[in-house]
């Protein structure tokens, strides 16, 4: 399992992580931590769009509502599993005194998001003749 298992332990034990290496200076711990509640509420907010786009778009044919209700809920729920890992990881690069990890999640999760807001966008300018 490697890396990723071990990151994924620290998500239940992040007190083990203070075994690795030194402790950072604590601002940029609580960065780290902040960029984690930053993460969430963008998960908390794509879940509760999620569940506006099933309830105010009863026009919508269900198909597409429920497809783009279900493309905001998974990535709310990735976006606060991915949270989680970033966390761990960051935390663990700087202890080291390594580089910080990059990610391509960002670069999906903005694509997702405005391919979904592209339809709404449509839907409400063009209007829905079902």
């Amino acid at each position: 399992m490697g890396d990723f298992g071990r990151s994924v332990r620290l998500w239940f034990s992040p007190q083990r992580v203070r075994e690795e290496g030194e402790t950072p200076d604590y601002r940029f711990s609580l960065a780290n931590e902040r960029t984690f509640l930053a993460w969430l509420r963008t998960g908390l907010a794509l879940v509760g769009g999620g569940f506006a786009v099933d309830q105010f778009l009863p026009d919508l044919p269900r198909p597409a509502r429920v497809g783009m209700a279900l493309l905001l809920l998974g990535a709310g729920a990735l976006c606060a599993l991915r949270a989680v890992n970033h966390w761990v990881r960051c935390e663990r690069a700087m202890r080291r005194g390594e580089d910080l990890p990059v990610s391509r999640f960002p670069t999906v999760l903005s694509l997702l998001v405005g391919l979904v807001a592209l339809a709404m966008v449509l839907v409400v300018f063009f209007g829905w003749a079902g």
